[in-house]
């Protein structure tokens, strides 16, 4: 496997579009007007700007002339930055079992400098144990084949080595006390998942809090989402949120906020961490 840079392809590709858009504006000119330039439309070129689409250099040298983009040690930073852009991911290779709206959000996680979820049904994928991320992986619908469901575990295996990975995110996980009841995969995986997150618990950068089920808390809607936030000062923070089909990915400054209070209500709502521990324990001691 490819080695895992901070900064993934996806985090550079927007990085780039912020870069572009940054010129642009300088400048004063419209989108309409350097997608003349490059012969695309004005939604192309939104979406250029997002990093939601890959580049042609050829397009990006383009724009560097319209833009006045002279010096040539800044043209190269630039176009370097499109090539790091356009390298295929590592998590390509699962390109089989990986949805296209998943994507974007894995080379997310791999550039993030702090991850908060929220998650209500299971124990989300960075912090499963291989056996629990099989017991969910397999009771999906329709029901995957034995081949996808080795292929889908291995690549939640190969997303979690970034928390052993030098320079790892700090995740900070809240945890809906239904969700560490739920008899996934049985007695056994769920007696080592819960072991396991006493583990990771004790680490320095992954926080983990309960949220009990005998305390009422409305301020989420009830669904599960994902804050995301980066060490580069062109990459805004990002909210996710999955639904049967497909995910959401917010990055509306106002929106993010909002979301952001709702984490914060529920961690406040939450057994502290080392009260989690504790109820953790009690958790494996009722078994």
């Amino acid at each position: 496997m490819t080695e895992q840079p901070n900064a993934s392809v996806t985090a550079r590709r927007m990085m780039l579009g912020a870069r572009l858009r940054r010129l642009r504006e300088e400048r004063g000119f419209s989108r309409a007007d350097a997608g003349y330039t490059i012969r695309a439309s004005e939604s192309k070129m939104s979406r250029l700007e997002l990093g939601k689409v890959s580049f042609k250099e050829r397009d990006v040298a383009d724009l560097l002339v319209y833009y006045g983009v002279t010096d040539p040690d800044e043209r190269k930073a630039v176009l370097d930055l499109l090539r790091e852009a356009n390298r295929p991911a590592w998590w390509r290779e699962y390109e089989d079992v990986l949805p296209d709206w998943f994507q974007d959000y894995i080379g997310l996680e791999q550039a993030a400098t702090r991850i908060r979820t929220y998650e209500t049904h299971f124990v989300p994928g960075l912090l499963q144990t291989d056996a629990y991320s099989r017991a969910t992986i397999a009771s999906l619908l329709p029901t995957p084949s034995p081949q996808d469901i080795d292929r889908a575990v291995a690549l939640r295996a190969a997303r979690k080595q970034l928390l052993n990975r030098a320079g790892s995110p700090h995740v900070w996980a809240v945890l809906d006390e239904a969700a560490l009841r739920r008899p996934v995969g049985g007695d056994q995986v769920r007696r080592d998942q819960l072991e396991h997150l006493l583990k990771l618990a004790d680490q320095p950068h992954v926080t983990i809090q309960v949220l009990p089920t005998s305390r009422y808390v409305h301020a989420s809607g009830g669904g599960a989402f994902t804050l995301l936030r980066f060490a580069e000062p062109d990459l805004p923070d990002v909210v996710y949120v999955e639904h049967l089909l497909g995910a959401l990915y917010i990055d509306k400054p106002d929106h993010v906020v909002r979301y952001t209070e709702v984490m914060d209500r529920l961690c406040v709502e939450c057994l502290t961490p080392a009260k989690t521990k504790d109820f953790v324990l009690e958790l494996l001691a009722e078994h």
